[in-house]
């Protein structure tokens, strides 16, 4: 028996049918599942590529047009020299990485929608499975306001999250307080709309971070790297600052809109 054969096999235990295809010389091969799993910043995002990079068959990767982003914003943010030099800054060089071919079965892809600024490709995402993590705005600005001052409504990416939903013919919308709330629950639920199978290996992993952390987890991981599972249910919403009232408003009905189709 063939390794290449011992290998299918193992990934049929993982996965059963699911991404299983028949090439034109009738032998069968899986084609990887590639997740884009859509977010603003300060939203579970990270915990969510541990609790997938915890899989045995799944790759990950951490924003990776965030170098793009800032080159062609200019924008200051912290560690900006450091994610400019340790990730390409041409978009199309970032979608060749990210639909190029991988050994493994899953590909899970953290995005953040700001990052998804005009010019930039999304015919790729036709060939993904979409799934838009959203999280109530007034807790992503209350996280968000004590990692970087003054966020405004375009940091946090509820307009582009909207944007690139619509754009979408089977979206998937999950919920981070669901999700804290019975992770085990809701996990199997997006497992399943996903299209693969649920393993209880994505409640934990190690503390410390992941290899595949982006440059800047130093400055805005120390929770998630401290965690070895999700956290429990949040509490009460938190009352924010005046100066953040309009970056709620403007938020708040992008979430109660894409609330109406997530899963439950």
């Amino acid at each position: 028996m063939s390794f290449a054969y011992v290998g299918l096999f193992v990934q049929f235990l993982l996965h059963g049918s699911h991404g299983l295809v028949t090439t034109g010389e009738g032998k069968a091969t899986f084609v990887t599942k590639r997740i884009a799993m859509w977010s603003g910043p300060r939203n579970l995002s990270t915990a969510m590529m541990y609790s997938f990079g915890a899989r045995p068959d799944c790759r990950v990767v951490d924003e990776p047009f965030y170098a793009s982003y800032l080159a062609k914003t200019g924008l200051d943010h912290p560690m900006g020299a450091e994610i400019l030099a340790a990730q390409p800054q041409d978009a199309d060089q970032v979608v060749r990485d990210i639909m190029g071919d991988v050994p493994e079965p899953v590909f899970y892809q953290k995005h953040m929608t700001h990052h998804m600024l005009p010019g930039v490709p999304l015919d790729w995402m036709d060939n993904v499975t979409n799934v838009f993590l959203i999280r109530h705005p007034a807790r992503v600005i209350a996280s968000y306001a004590r990692k970087r001052e003054n966020p405004t409504l375009e940091d946090i990416g509820f307009l582009q999250q909207k944007a690139l939903f619509d754009r979408c013919e089977t979206p998937i919308v999950v919920d981070a307080a669901d999700i804290r709330d019975d992770p085990a629950g809701m996990l199997e639920k997006l497992c399943d709309a996903i299209g693969i199978t649920w393993t209880a290996d994505m409640l934990h992993w190690p503390a410390g971070g992941h290899a595949d952390d982006g440059v800047w987890a130093a400055h805005w991981y120390g929770a998630v790297h401290r965690s070895t599972g999700f956290d429990g249910p949040e509490g009460d919403l938190p009352e924010l600052e005046p100066v953040y009232e309009e970056v709620l408003a403007g938020a708040l009905p992008i979430y109660s809109a894409l609330s109406q189709h997530k899963l439950t």
